[in-house]
């Protein structure tokens, strides 16, 4: 099975505040906020949603097409990911904008504080797909992942023009999304993914019931952070998997990409819905336990383990018959 992921390339610059954001907060004063944090320790990291994604993906062997728009200075990333099994024919390069970057802050109660600096993802609508799916390179299903709104109902669009099946992830754009265009990004989706303050937030700018998306989706998956996931469908299905228990929570970023990657990749090695979110959960534990989002390892050792320690080892072997012998060894990320 060939997945395109369609939506953001940048570079993370994550930082740690040794106290808790709400200790800064003062009550009756939050109406002309000035904060500075001095924080400790800075790591440059590769990113993005749709990079983060494909990275995973290639690490299980799906060798996945990258979909985005970076700037002049992304060769060096680019290299890591080839060499990481991602096939970046789907990217655009700008020659007036820099890739985009993600600053981050995280307290000790694992708060983040972020700003997002576009640059050059800004022109990832004018990516066309109906070029990118010639003869022999059609996807069997794109992803559309959190990317310039325009891009995201760009691609949407041409997916269901072309006839291809695709995943809805407008996770960190909905707030700046209004109803009509997630309607747009969600209704027909094989796959909708949010965490559960995403979902609420979907409901309201839709103005659909929850039977309403579901509906109008194949299969609705919400990541409830340290509680697992949850999968529902149309017809009454509803699967809940607990996280992998007791994993130290080194930087939460990136964890929602890593269960995206570890699902989709299950769903199309032809395992079950239980199993699918039980990898995502495995492969999302790993990322927890590292700084940035591109620094984990996927080796059938610690994925067995992950899936082993948190659902028993009939459930770790039935996934495991399904883990391709090269699965990545993790890489340092820098």
């Amino acid at each position: 099975m060939r997945i395109a992921v369609s939506g953001s390339i940048a570079t993370d610059h994550l930082t740690v505040f040794p106290g808790r954001f709400t200790d800064q907060l003062i009550p009756g004063q939050l109406d002309h906020v000035s904060l500075s944090f001095l924080v400790d320790d800075l790591e440059v990291r590769r990113g993005g949603v749709a990079a983060n994604i494909a990275f995973g993906l290639g690490g299980l062997g799906l060798g996945p097409l990258l979909i985005g728009a970076v700037g002049t200075d992304f060769g060096p990333y680019e290299v890591w990911l080839k060499e990481h099994g991602v096939d970046t024919g789907g990217v655009l390069v700008s020659g007036e904008r820099q890739t985009a970057r993600f600053m981050c802050t995280t307290d000790q109660d694992a708060n983040q504080i972020a700003s997002f600096y576009a640059g050059a993802m800004t022109e990832a609508r004018d990516i066309d797909l109906a070029a990118l799916v010639g003869d022999g390179t059609r996807p069997d299903l794109v992803l559309v992942a959190p990317n310039d709104p325009e891009a995201m109902l760009r691609h949407t669009r041409q997916c269901r023009e072309l006839g291809i099946p695709f995943a809805a992830d407008p996770s960190q754009q909905l707030a700046r999304l209004d109803g009509p265009q997630v309607r747009a990004l969600v209704d027909g989706a094989r796959w909708l993914f949010t965490n559960e303050y995403e979902a609420a937030l979907l409901l309201e700018r839709t103005g659909w019931t929850r039977d309403e998306v579901l509906d109008r989706v194949g299969t609705w998956i919400t990541t409830l952070g340290g509680e697992g996931a949850h999968a529902a469908r149309g017809d009454g299905t509803s699967v809940r998997v607990p996280a992998v228990p007791d994993v130290p929570v080194t930087d939460p970023t990136g964890v929602g990409d890593a269960f995206r990657a570890g699902f989709l990749a299950a769903t199309a090695r032809g395992l079950a819905l239980t199993a699918a979110t039980r990898l995502g959960c495995a492969l999302a534990a790993e990322v927890i336990r590292t700084v940035g989002s591109q620094s984990y390892d996927a080796t059938p050792e610690r994925l067995l383990a992950n899936l082993t320690a948190a659902y028993g080892t009939e459930a770790a072997a039935e996934i495991a018959t399904r883990l391709p012998a090269g699965t990545r060894e993790g890489g340092d990320g820098s």
